[in-house]
């Protein structure tokens, strides 16, 4: 039988790999945070969530302990979505500039939203093996993702993950550029061009690290390599 996303999402979510992860995704959804006391929380890990014929896939890093774990979408309910998605909508990657939880109306046109680690880590940490347990999961996706040309990581780690993700997906050597926002590393022709980005996380956007006008500029630099004959001239590391 043919592999697919709706099959992937499916083992995805049932996935008890990481011990130390699936501990503390049930505590956190057991324990639950007073604001969101009278939710019912996900508590497994995310899937992927987007437009299947997408050329720019955004890989984050894992689930928000109180966004993604409580909502079960990727990129919902939390800062660091408001943020995201708010900046996809100003570039016409969505249809709306909030994604607050599952059911809401968000659709993403061109692009999909998925993450390194797909159950929440402890400290927002998780440890490369535990990476390395999700890097098969990255690595399908991204196979069932076929008009993908833009790979867009939201941080070093996100990074990291496509950096080992590329010699199997694509039968070359692994990437030696290691993270810069901004950076681009084009991956031979036929292939994606992976890009990078500071992840938008508070600590990012409330210190100036991260702003809407550098994530909206890279956004921009993004669709400008697909139009004919760029072919990722102009974009090199920074």
């Amino acid at each position: 039988m043919a592999d697919s996303l709706q099959q992937l999402r499916e083992e995805i979510v049932v996935c008890r790999r990481c011990p130390r992860l699936v501990a503390y995704r049930e505590r956190v959804a057991n324990e639950r945070k007073k604001q969101f006391r009278h939710d019912s929380y996900w508590g497994r890990p995310v899937p992927g969530f987007g437009d299947p014929q997408a050329r720019l896939v955004v890989v984050g890093l894992a689930p928000a302990a109180h966004g993604s774990n409580r909502t079960g979408r990727v990129f919902t309910g939390d800062r660091s979505a408001a943020f995201l998605v708010g900046a996809l909508h100003a570039a016409g990657f969505a249809n709306q500039p909030h994604s607050t939880a599952r059911g809401d109306g968000l659709r993403y046109d061109d692009a999909y939203l998925t993450a390194a680690v797909r159950c929440v880590p402890p400290d927002n940490r998780p440890t490369p093996a535990e990476r390395g347990n999700c890097l098969p999961f990255l690595a399908r996706e991204l196979r069932l993702l076929p008009k993908a040309r833009s790979l867009l990581a939201l941080g070093g780690f996100a990074w990291d993950a496509l950096r080992d993700a590329v010699p199997d997906l694509y039968g070359i050597a692994r990437p030696s550029e290691g993270f810069a926002h901004g950076r681009c590393v084009p991956l031979g022709a036929g292939r994606p061009m992976m890009w990078a980005s500071y992840h938008p996380s508070p600590q990012n956007t409330n210190t100036g690290k991260l702003t809407s006008r550098m994530f909206f500029d890279l956004l921009d630099n993004i669709r400008s390599s697909w139009s004919p004959g760029m072919g990722g001239a102009g974009h090199g590391s920074t």
